[in-house]
């Protein structure tokens, strides 16, 4: 097994969500690996900040299968974020969050909400009051969204604390389709953003951090690569290198080239 890989991002500059700290700015899925043992693999390379995990598709069984699972979340000892995936309704949203609630013992919730099952696009008509309704309810909510800056703002306005914008529909690996509007996002939103959906290579993940992104969330990009854990441990390196490259204040780009090479010990009439 690969060794784990370590964050060697400053302390300081900790991922903070709803005012508790990670060391890591990437999150991992939890379906679609080949094996459960991959997957252990992979997060123990990796060290994500959170593992999701959606309720309605593991269930709650105490059947073997289901029961293996819980019991290999328990031993890799990452926290847990349950997540609503695959409903489409407020309703079932809210009751899919209070059961997560009660097996997970957890607050955290990842809002899930369907509006188009053909691209997974979050239902933006509803999400707003539904997250609002969850945030009344107690619960830590991270919405899945698209990029949209109003959208996003209303999310905010009725308490989110952190926001997940996609960057391409889900499991599609084509990276940022939009960066005028995720540039823009970054720039005009003031809580934390993790971008969730649609990137496909490591370098995907280095430019949103470049950007200016607070942390990314990935599965289908891990979980379907012909090594997953390996993928996992570029991923986790290209982000900590978009983020120390973000904090380290990237030149400008220049119209013109510009000698880089300095005229020390240069004959003088080269210098005329």
């Amino acid at each position: 097994m690969t060794a784990p890989l370590p964050h060697k991002l400053n302390s300081a500059d900790a991922l903070v969500l709803y005012g508790e700290s990670f060391s890591s700015r990437l999150l991992l899925g939890t379906s679609r690996y080949p094996s459960p043992q991959v997957l252990e693999n992979a997060v123990q390379t990796a060290q994500p900040a959170m593992i999701t995990v959606s309720l309605r598709r593991q269930g709650t069984s105490t059947t073997e299968a289901h029961s293996g699972f819980w019991d290999l979340l328990k031993k890799m000892a990452v926290p847990v974020l349950p997540n609503t995936a695959g409903c489409h309704s407020p309703q079932e949203v809210i009751t899919t969050a209070q059961m997560a609630r009660e097996v997970f013992e957890s607050d955290w919730i990842k809002l899930e909400l369907i509006g188009d099952d053909y691209t997974l696009q979050p239902d933006t008509l509803r999400l707003v009051q539904t997250a609002e309704t969850l945030i009344k309810d107690g619960f830590k909510v991270l919405p899945y969204c698209t990029e949209d800056l109003i959208l996003c703002q209303r999310l905010v306005d009725v308490g989110c604390q952190a926001i997940m914008p996609w960057a391409a529909p889900i499991g599609t690996g084509q990276g940022p389709l939009n960066p005028y509007a995720m540039k823009l996002l970054r720039d005009r939103i003031q809580v934390p953003l993790i971008v969730d959906a649609g990137l496909g290579l490591p370098s995907h993940a280095c430019t949103v951090m470049e950007w200016g992104f607070d942390g990314v969330l990935l599965n289908t990009a891990v979980a379907l690569s012909n090594d997953p854990v390996v993928m996992a441990k570029s991923f986790a390196m290209a982000v900590d290198a978009g983020r120390s490259a973000y904090l380290s204040g990237a030149m400008k780009p220049q119209e013109s080239a510009q000698a880089s090479t300095p005229l020390v010990g240069t004959p003088f009439w080269h210098q005329a």
